[in-house]
């Protein structure tokens, strides 16, 4: 996998392909990175660094050290292992002049992946915060939908069941690990790319498994300028039928938004549905990104997620066992 660079046309016009290289081989990458690269002829997969997993078909290594060590020519590296772990791997790669790409949520806290933009300005490389629902197939109707009415309430109802979604993972419960809004960031992620103006939290409620670092729960009220009553409600116990719908009360009747940002419906009649393409979309901008040679690092989920930390009334609950 090491020969030159493979080469194929944009534009009409002969364009070496990125050369990538994974960081965190588990679930999320096996289920879409692996699959989104592959089918995208901007990437050339030419090595991974993972504790535990690999990679067939090309060079594996323990950690990112070795691997930028052993594989010069990396142009990019994908960052998907947790998140309290990124933004030490990300210094490597920006050190070594690499483009990067971060998995949300992007980094631990707030000021790891401010610092890391500010890095990247600096190297004159690429980083790119990702957030795949954003990328989900009705997520821009809803957003021109929004555009063209006036929003008067919003509720925002994201439960699913952690013991299907992340079995056994220790990391999501830890300092850092963010627990329910790891999900809960996506539903974010959403609504600060579909509402017309900024909100803000203004009172939350987190529960947390006495046996745990990191909510199992949230709840959380938001407004704007013009008075909007948001409400969201977090949920990792779910059983059965998963729950990720965002519905609006508007000027033009009722939006929902379900299954994750898949499916638009207005006063009842579904108006947009289309397949699943957020991981691909994802790598298309980055490619769109590395070769414009700008970086993308929207930081607004992540701050509403500390914004409701800090206001966050802490309840606790009975503990959780997987």
């Amino acid at each position: 996998m090491r020969g030159p660079a493979a080469r194929h046309s944009h534009g009409g016009h002969a364009v070496p392909s990125i050369n990538l290289a994974i960081v965190g081989v588990g679930k999320i990458v096996r289920d879409q990175h692996l699959p989104a690269v592959a089918a995208n002829a901007d990437y050339r997969l030419v090595a991974a660094a993972s504790r535990n997993g690999r990679v067939d078909g090309i060079a594996n290594f323990g950690s990112i050290e070795e691997m930028l060590a052993a594989v010069p020519e990396i142009d990019a590296v994908s960052l998907c292992m947790p998140p309290q772990y990124r933004y030490a791997a990300a210094v490597k790669a920006l050190e070594a002049g690499k483009h990067v790409f971060l998995e949300k949520p992007p980094g631990a806290t707030l000021s790891e992946v401010e610092d890391l933009a500010a890095q990247a300005r600096a190297k004159g490389v690429t980083l790119f915060a990702s957030w795949h629902s954003r990328h989900a197939p009705a997520v821009e109707a809803a957003r021109a939908f929004l555009a063209g009415t006036t929003v008067r309430s919003m509720r925002v109802t994201w439960k699913e069941d952690v013991r299907h979604w992340h079995p056994g993972q220790a990391w999501i419960w830890e300092a850092g690990g963010l627990g329910v809004f790891d999900p809960g960031i996506n539903a974010l992620s959403i609504v600060t790319r579909i509402l017309p103006r900024p909100v803000f939290a203004t009172e939350a409620t987190l529960e947390f498994p006495q046996n745990r670092a990191a909510p199992i729960a949230a709840s959380i009220r938001f407004s704007d300028t013009q008075g909007l009553d948001l409400r969201a409600e977090f949920d990792w116990r779910q059983t059965g039928p998963q729950s990720w719908d965002i519905e609006a009360e508007t000027g033009a009747g009722t939006m929902l938004l379900s299954h994750g940002g898949a499916r638009l419906a207005v006063n009842g009649q579904v108006v947009h549905a289309e397949p699943e393409q957020e991981y691909p979309e994802l790598y298309r901008h980055f490619a769109r990104l590395v070769r414009a040679g700008e970086s993308d690092v929207d930081l607004a989920p992540l701050r509403h997620v500390a914004d409701a930390f800090m206001l966050g009334r802490r309840v606790v609950v009975e503990p959780f066992h997987d």
